[in-house]
């Protein structure tokens, strides 16, 4: 993913701004999923092929994430150890959520598709956050 992509996505040639964009996207997107998740389990689970108890604990667990991933967005200049941790914690989540795929969820077709798309756009936000994280501190003096 070329700088030029980067700023193309965040609409900005301003490093830091893009990590914070990246950022707060990535709460905005955690957090909808996570409240559906609460708001709507039985019928997402019906259709997904998940248990509820399931989705209501992910639901709260992505809601309390979200809050924590948006108020790094928040920040005029999110610490480098803030947006490692959130990378880290997104390619985790993609990783398992593959894993968990091949190893114990018998989803729906819905659900298998579902659970490999987020996959993808969790480790696409871990990607555009490192790579404006990085290039945040080259641009630096």
């Amino acid at each position: 993913m070329s700088t030029t992509y980067l700023a193309v996505l965040a609409r900005t040639r301003e490093p830091g701004v893009a990590l914070r964009r990246f950022l707060a996207l990535d709460a905005a997107v955690t957090g909808a999923n996570g409240l559906a998740y609460l708001a709507l389990s039985g019928p997402l689970g019906d259709l997904l092929g998940a248990g509820s108890g399931l989705l209501l604990a992910l639901g709260a667990a992505l809601a309390l994430y979200a809050a924590a991933v948006g108020l790094l967005a928040g920040r005029r200049e999110p610490s480098a150890t803030g947006v490692r941790t959130v990378v880290a914690a997104n390619l985790a989540w993609a990783v398992l959520s593959l894993a968990a795929l091949v190893l114990w969820l018998s989803p729906t077709t819905a659900g298998a598709v579902w659970t490999v798309a987020q996959a993808l756009v969790v480790a696409g936000f871990a990607l555009a956050q490192h790579r404006s994280l990085r290039e945040r501190q080259s641009a630096r003096p």
